[in-house]
């Protein structure tokens, strides 16, 4: 069977981002289409696991079976193998056999006990704040030569831009998220201020005063308190004199 092509791959990447409701279900499916190119390309079963970084936030683990989010967790765990070899260096990064190569011991024992016996990391570039790899691996040595490793690459620089525009369209939605709750914050606390300032006779600014104050001392959200006065009135409690 003959491998996708580079168009294809896009297109297919490309209605990933359009399909996936968050980044994690996004690695998912990147993860599976990366384990099925690179299957056709090398004749034999290959798996893939993929991590993401991002500043102040865990990893994002996913994988194309759940041996490859396993083995690819364990050497997250374990802080060394070939796929953080190849963020370090930004280079694809092989561990032919994992009966020979002297490079990481720890992992070598977790990966054959497994049943696995050959990676191959490759990072994907995104931007300095983020960073991800995808984690290719083979139950026979020997598995990822040079012809598979380009292949690899090279749909490493297709997933990495799609993954660029599916994080940046997260955080775009998460901005809107955040804009949308400060602005249903602030219209309850402005219904608040109403409800205060006709009880109390006050101004603006003194209603903001009393609901701050009223916050400060319970221990609570300013929201919470403008909650509360709102549900009074609802309740029929109208208080014809706000306190903190």
């Amino acid at each position: 069977m003959a491998t996708p092509s580079t168009d294809d791959q896009f297109l297919k990447l490309h209605d990933m981002i359009i399909g996936s409701t968050n980044v994690s279900g996004f690695l998912t499916e990147v993860s599976t289409l990366a384990a099925a190119t690179l299957t056709e390309t090398a004749g034999t079963q290959i798996e893939c696991g993929v991590t993401l970084r991002q500043r102040k936030r865990s990893a994002t683990v996913a994988g194309s079976s759940e041996r490859a989010r396993e083995l690819d967790k364990l050497e997250q765990v374990l802080g060394h193998g070939p796929c953080l070899a190849s963020l370090e260096t930004m280079q694809p990064v092989v561990l032919a056999d994992v009966d020979k190569d002297p490079r990481w011991p720890d992992y070598q024992k977790v990966l054959a006990d497994h049943g696995c016996r050959s990676v191959l990391g490759v990072p994907l570039a995104l931007d300095e704040n983020q960073a991800a790899a995808l984690n290719f691996f083979a139950d026979e040595p020997g598995v990822f030569s040079e012809g598979v490793t380009r292949k690899a690459s090279g749909f490493a620089d297709l997933a990495g831009r799609a993954l660029r525009l599916a994080l940046r369209i997260a955080d775009a939605q998460n901005l809107a998220d955040d804009l949308s709750a400060a602005m249903q914050n602030r219209t309850i606390i402005d219904l608040a201020c109403g409800v205060v300032m006709a009880q109390n006779r006050c101004s603006q600014d003194e209603a903001i005063t009393l609901l701050t104050k009223a916050s400060s001392h319970r221990n609570q959200k300013l929201r919470d308190v403008a909650a509360e006065v709102l549900a009074r009135v609802n309740g029929g409690a109208v208080s014809t004199h706000f306190e903190p």
